[in-house]
């Protein structure tokens, strides 16, 4: 199989410092794979909405096609929703980045939903 219709992988950076690297399928969520492999971790809408699930790339790419609300400006700052981003390459991440996201999005005058 080609890696455009197989799987990736995508390594997750903790809070905790932990590593946690698992497979991801070309038309799976990021999220999903992350829960299907036992992490726990954090979203709320699930269809790309708020900023729950918000990670930094540190490496890969990812599509955002299925998101409602994420802008160019989100990609460019390195931030991903993956509620409903999919894998476009092998990815590198650091979890919980909601903070910092809002913090962007409110830097560059985009909806920052409150509560995250």
């Amino acid at each position: 199989m080609s890696q455009a219709v197989g799987s990736f992988t995508v390594t997750f950076e903790l809070p905790t410092g932990t590593v946690h690297t698992v497979p991801v399928g070309y038309d799976e969520y990021v999220l999903a794979a992350g829960r299907r492999a036992g992490l726990q971790l954090p979203s709320r809408c699930e269809v790309g909405w708020d900023l729950a699930c918000a990670v930094r790339v540190l490496a890969g790419q990812l599509d955002h096609g299925d998101a409602l609300r994420y802008y160019c400006a989100d990609q460019d700052a390195g931030f991903a929703l993956i509620c409903r981003a999919k894998p476009r390459s092998n990815l590198r991440l650091v979890t919980h980045q909601a903070v910092a996201m809002r913090d962007h999005r409110i830097a560059h005058r985009l909806p920052a939903p409150r509560g995250q």
